[in-house]
């Protein structure tokens, strides 16, 4: 009898080993979330610098501590309308991996909400429709009572590459149609 309790404590450890812990936040009246172990600091909206002749979904640059740190207006970068910056708004800044190791990109949100920690039966896979969410941006669904919360794939919905590439894709369209005028 003293193994069976054993052996239940010790699934009882796994499983709570296995919950994992999101930052919620709101995008577009939307629930989004990413790993907490993706998130490195939370900050307030104060002397972002706007730079010129960048897409939409680049808000600008902040100093951090002596670093230029890019900030991407996620509304923007998921296709919806530019954030308009409330009193709530802030900067989540998170690590993506890169070639050279990691780099820091804040993410303009409209409101941090919570850390919630998700158990894994409360995940299901992305759908393949009825979202207007690029699917490669979609990491989950995660189902909190009875409310989903998308949990997006920070590696690809902030890529350095794939903003530099839209980045140049804009500019090139930009030239044609000054050379088309």
């Amino acid at each position: 009898m003293s193994n069976l309790i054993r052996k239940d404590a010790g699934r009882n450890l796994a499983v709570q080993e296995q919950v994992g812990q999101y930052l919620t936040f709101l995008v577009a009246s939307e629930s989004f979330a990413v790993s907490i172990l993706d998130v490195k600091e939370i900050i307030e909206i104060a002397n972002v610098t706007h730079v010129p002749l960048t897409p939409d979904y680049i808000h600008g640059v902040i100093n951090l501590r002596g670093n230029v740190v890019p900030v991407i207006d996620l509304s923007a970068r998921l296709r919806r309308r530019s954030t308009v910056v409330s009193k709530r708004s802030c900067i989540v800044l998170v690590e993506i991996e890169i070639a050279e190791g990691a780099q820091l990109i804040g993410m303009l949100v409209d409101e941090v909400r919570e850390i919630l920690e998700i158990p894994p039966a409360n995940i299901q896979p992305a759908p393949d429709f009825g979202t207007d969410i690029r699917t490669d941006f979609i990491q989950a669904m995660a189902r909190v009572d009875d409310i989903f919360i998308i949990l997006l794939a920070i590696n690809r919905v902030l890529s350095l590459d794939e903003l530099s590439l839209l980045n140049d894709l804009a500019h090139t369209q930009e030239h044609l149609a000054v050379a088309g005028e």
